[in-house]
């Protein structure tokens, strides 16, 4: 692990290092005190991020004398602190909590019923606002003066935040009532890839006609929905960002707090707009195991000599192929990539597996086109189309988009 490190620590430093000849032991101590050198420079990197909620003299005095409420959940914290023990202290008045998918506290498994109630910590009044209690009312909104919004998203369509961001959107301006968003980077922020959604196809997870990475943080993403006039009934919210500082898209960001239960880490977060195609078929990812979004793999697909079983796990307590055995493919050795050229939507893993499955007519369900936000990405790999065939019937789309996204960007390329 030192020796990785100090590599990865030398690349990110500028510094090229030649040790073939010297003797292991020093080697070693040699590592380490380079280590110990250039590591504050490396968590500089990192950490000079300050995100919106972080700004606390920027949001704070705004909500003087305002009854608030707020759309956050394990994510929202200011170092160690939850935003809302923040507030608390602060004196701040909250009516109410707002909660997304996976609850307040991000327990829930993908999909599952999130109840409303007391959160048991603070005594507060929780709304969840995932099933079928999606959107805020004019009864919840009756006694909040301003909504804030602090989720961590990982920038990719059909991952549900932004999907909920809509709709506080929608909620607090047909309420006339004001949004403020507390910005956070997005770890997939730096490049946009994938097909655009045909909104014939629209759904939770994917409300918009973007691309499956979108390469936007929710204060742009809030910016262009407004921008765009894309909310229900072309409504325009009355939002605030406060944004991130020191911060751009090829900032690498490594997220303090997993976003959801089964996003444990950053390979799961860089890998999961490639790997979430696989909730489209009849394979696990891992769901179930110690590596969501890391593994792929079925009891019919060859073995390769890489197995797992998935199993009820805090977070995914019915699994798919629950108790089964898969064979398939690891990919948590893929690399915790800082932004870098090249960077895009994989194609590779769910083709391969499709060519190996032994009964392709049931590899694919009817989830995959809401994935892929269309019915054609699902014909061009039964067709047998390469990856990079299948890339450049996207390339009209993307580029459209990326002139649109311009717009409404807050933070450097």
């Amino acid at each position: 692990m030192l020796i990785e490190y100090t590599r990865k620590v030398s690349k990110a430093s500028g510094i090229t290092i030649f040790l073939c000849y010297i003797p292991v032991m020093k080697r070693i101590i040699l590592f380490a005190l380079l280590a110990m050198a250039l590591i504050p420079a490396v968590q500089a990197q990192y950490s000079e991020v300050t995100t919106g909620a972080d700004r606390i003299s920027e949001w704070a005095p705004k909500l003087k004398g305002k009854r608030v409420a707020l759309l956050v959940n394990q994510t929202a914290t200011i170092g160690n602190t939850h935003l809302v023990d923040s507030l608390l202290k602060l004196k701040v008045n909250i009516r109410k909590i707002f909660s997304p998918e996976h609850g307040f506290r991000g327990t829930a498994d993908a999909g599952e019923k999130v109840a409303s109630g007391k959160d048991a910590a603070t005594g507060l009044q929780i709304v969840s606002l995932y099933g079928a209690h999606r959107k805020a009312t004019a009864a919840d909104l009756a006694d909040v003066d301003i909504v804030i919004f602090d989720i961590q998203d990982v920038g990719a369509r059909f991952y549900t935040y932004i999907s909920s961001l809509q709709e506080i959107m929608e909620s607090v301006a047909e309420n006339h009532k004001k949004l403020l968003i507390l910005d956070r980077p997005n770890p997939n922020g730096d490049y946009v890839d994938g097909p655009i959604l045909d909104t014939a196809y629209r759904s939770f997870i994917g409300m918009q006609p973007i691309p499956v990475v979108h390469g936007m943080t929710v204060g742009e993403y809030a910016r262009f929905l407004n921008g765009e006039k894309l909310l229900k009934g072309r409504v325009k919210a009355d939002i605030e960002v406060i944004a991130c500082k020191r911060y751009t898209h090829k900032t690498y960001y490594a997220l303090p707090v997993p976003p959801s239960p089964n996003i444990p880490n950053m390979k799961a977060v860089n890998l999961y707009p490639s790997v979430c195609f696989f909730e489209g078929t009849t394979l696990s990812l891992g769901r179930g195991t110690d590596k969501p979004f890391q593994v792929y793999g079925g009891p019919k697909q060859p073995n390769t000599g890489f197995s797992f079983t998935p199993c009820s796990t805090p977070g995914a307590k019915n699994p798919p192929l629950k108790d089964t055995l898969c064979y398939g493919e690891d990919l948590s050795n893929a690399p915790e990539t800082v932004p870098a050229p090249g960077r895009r939507l994989e194609l590779k893993w769910i083709i391969k597996a499709y060519n190996e499955a032994p009964d392709k007519s049931r590899f694919f369900t009817s989830f995959f086109n809401k994935l892929a936000g269309n019915n054609i990405l699902v014909q061009q790999i039964k067709s047998g189309m390469s990856e990079a065939e299948i890339r450049k019937t996207w390339e009209p789309g993307l580029a459209k988009f990326r002139a649109t996204r311009a717009k409404y960007l807050l933070y450097a390329e």
